[in-house]
Formats: C-alpha cells, sequence, structure tokens
C-alpha cells in the first residue's frame, strides 16, 4: 500500500450527523453551522473575531483590501513576505496593487526578524509572517518589529490551526489572523477558512465584502427580526462570494473537537521521525523550544533531494516539497536573488507523509528509506 504525504481523518458518522441537520432544517449556505463554527473559534483560540469564508486565500486577500483601504495605503506600497510559501501567500498581495517583498528566512524557515528589517523601507506597511509547517519561528521578534516601525502584521497562519507558545494560541497581538481548513491541513473540511481580526469594525467589514457588499445577508434578514425575512438590505462595497456554508461548516465543527487530540498525534509522529534521524538531527526542520506546533509538516534537509524523492517513489512513499521559492516564478523574479538563504534551502527541503493513519512502522519504514537513499 503507498504512503502518501497527506490523508485527511474524517468522523465520518458525525459530521454525517451535523449535515443531515443542515439538510432537515433546509439551511445549507451561510448561517447556521457558519455562526457556530465561528463563536466555537473563538472560544477555542481566544481571538476576538472570526469569520467563516470558503478558503484561506480569499481571507488573506480580504485581509490586505480592508487594511489597505482602511489605513489609507496607496497603490506601490509595500508588504514584507516569504518566499517560502504556497503561492496564494503573495497574490493576495499583489491583488490589491501592493508590492511583494521578500525577505530571507531563518533557521525555522520562518521570516528573519534581521533581514526584514533591512527590507522596511518609507513604503513598508505591513508584514505577512506565515508560520510554516506549524511552526512559530521568530514570531515575538517579528511582532516587536511591527510595533517599533508602525507596521501592520498579517498572520497566514495556514498550517498553524492548534499551534501554541508558551501554552496560548498566538496571534491576539497580531491585525489579523487567517487559518486554513483546506482538504489536508489539521482541521480538514472541503476547503475552507477563517478570517479573525483583532479590530471588531474590522470583522464586520469583511462580513459585507465577503457577501458581495450586502450589509445583511440572509440568515440574519431571516433570524434577526422575529423570524419574518426582511428583503430590504443596502450594498456598501464592490464585494465578493467569499463566504462560507453551512454544509462545510458542519464538517469543521466536528473536526475541531479533534483538533488538540490529532495535533497530540502528530506531534508522537514527529518524535518518532525525531528519534530514527537522531545521527542527522541539523538535517531537521527545528521547531523552538516554547512552540507546541500543530506538526503540519515534518521537513528534513538532503543533499540529493529530486534524486531521494523518485527513489521514495520506487517504494511507494510520496513526500512533498514546501515549498518552490516564490522569487523563481515570473511574476516575482524582480526580487531573485535577495533571499539567498530561502533559494538555497527550497532545492534541499523535503516533507515526508504526515497524517493520521500513519503509524509506527510506517515512520520506521520511511525513515529506513530515506536513511538508506540520502547516504547514496
Amino acid at each position: 500500500m503507498s504512503i502518501q504525504l497527506f490523508v485527511p481523518t474524517f468522523r465520518i458518522d458525525e459530521c454525517l450527523e451535523q449535515i443531515r441537520e443542515c439538510l432537515e432544517k433546509g439551511w445549507t449556505g451561510l448561517g447556521f453551522k457558519t455562526v457556530e463554527l465561528e463563536e466555537n473559534w473563538k472560544k477555542y483560540t481566544g481571538l476576538s473575531n472570526a469569520h467563516f469564508l470558503n478558503s484561506a486565500t480569499v481571507g488573506l486577500h480580504l485581509a490586505v483590501k480592508i487594511l489597505k483601504e482602511e489605513k489609507g495605503w496607496t497603490d506601490g506600497d509595500e508588504i514584507i513576505s516569504t518566499p517560502l510559501t504556497f503561492v496564494s501567500t503573495n497574490h493576495a498581495i499583489a491583488y490589491e496593487n501592493l508590492k511583494v517583498v521578500f525577505a530571507d528566512v531563518d533557521e525555522y524557515l520562518c521570516l528573519d526578524p534581521e533581514d526584514v528589517e533591512k527590507k522596511i523601507t518609507p513604503k513598508t506597511r505591513a508584514v505577512m509572517f506565515v508560520g510554516l509547517g506549524g511552526n512559530i519561528g521568530q514570531y515575538r521578534e517579528i511582532l516587536s518589529l511591527c510595533r517599533k516601525h508602525n507596521l501592520a502584521l498579517i498572520i497566514d497562519a495556514a498550517h498553524m490551526a492548534g499551534t501554541r507558545v508558551d501554552g496560548d494560541i498566538p496571534g491576539k497581538e497580531a491585525d489579523v489572523v487567517v487559518y486554513s481548513f483546506q482538504a489536508v491541513k489539521n482541521l480538514p473540511t472541503a476547503d475552507s477558512g477563517m478570517i479573525c481580526f483583532k479590530e471588531k469594525q474590522y470583522d464586520e467589514i469583511a462580513r459585507k465584502y465577503a457577501w458581495l457588499g450586502i450589509n445583511k445577508d440572509t440568515y440574519q434578514r431571516t433570524t434577526q427580526v422575529g423570524g419574518t425575512y426582511k428583503w430590504k438590505y443596502d450594498v456598501e462595497y464592490t464585494g465578493y462570494k467569499y463566504h462560507g456554508n453551512s454544509v462545510i461548516a458542519a464538517i469543521g465543527l466536528v473536526q475541531l473537537k479533534y483538533l488538540d487530540q490529532d495535533n497530540s498525534y502528530r506531534r508522537q509522529l514527529a518524535a518518532w521521525y525525531d528519534d530514527r534521524f537522531k545521527p542527522f538531527s541539523a538535517r531537521i526542520l527545528p521547531v523552538p523550544v516554547n512552540c507546541e506546533s500543530s506538526r503540519h509538516l515534518y521537513m528534513i534537509q538532503v543533499n540529493n533531494r529530486d534524486e531521494l524523492m523518485l527513489a521514495l517513489n520506487e517504494c511507494e512513499i510520496f513526500p512533498g516539497v514546501h515549498y518552490q521559492d516564490n522569487t523563481t516564478y515570473k511574476m516575482y523574479a524582480y526580487a531573485a536573488g535577495t533571499c539567498p538563504a530561502a533559494h538555497e534551502i527550497c532545492g534541499r527541503v523535503l516533507s515526508l507523509p504526515m497524517h493520521l493513519r500513519l503509524t509506527k512502522d510506517d515512520v520506521d519504514y520511511i525513515a529506513d528509506k530515506v536513511i538508506a537513499y540520502a547516504k547514496q
């Protein structure tokens, strides 16, 4: 049987029970379950606001758009971001005619605070911090830089569902945190996300933008007036169809119940990998001592990455790469050469299978093959 990089695990009977409730009520769209998931997410994270969306990508777009409009940024202003991320992180900046300025990565493959500070200019307006693999990197130092230079802080927490720092969910200090509940994330649905603004007024704007700029969604117009449907509303923005729906939220409600349990098992898998790779510990992506990572990824560095991947594929082991240096893409090629550490590591980094269906025997088998072929 092949060993895939990611395989989501769903509590199928519980998910179907939640979905059945949506179908029986006849309410499958925005509202009902989306509201319940938002409230549960706020309780779980301690964040002040949460709005359920159809993906993390649209959440990142709304984060940049709303901060730009409300803070008076102009086209051509800059946001510092990482080249080691999925391209949607940086597209969200480009959508709003802002310039992505790439800063290099540290030993955790998160933004290097020293290089971030070097890249700050009079046109810098924000920092986009990505918690790669669930790792928090030098988040506190990045936060301090943002405060020192009066910059907004956006956290792309796509990999960070359940990550804690010193026992607490990070991000309360940031302007906005965006999570992903995409199909293979730690809290998997089909695809969805959550945007969590620090300021309530921004959360309210996000809700309008996510529903085509309309100031009252259909759920509000049905439930907030004694059950009588009110058809009249206003349109305040040229908005989008970005909101989530109750069927997907129903899956998310079940998955959230098991998130900490599932992440605990991921950390056990990582510990088994760590033990097998102990003689090669310098090749393992480190995690800060105060970080309880979600362990979305388990990453190692090897010198013959592409050859190793082919060899593992022949053994029906299918690892992945996170990520290609974004400055090698045509649209971001203007920044080629500006992040040498990220460029060097992207040719050597490998993500090993990490999901709940793996056993210790699977980990041992994968590790044996990696060690054997890496030595070659």
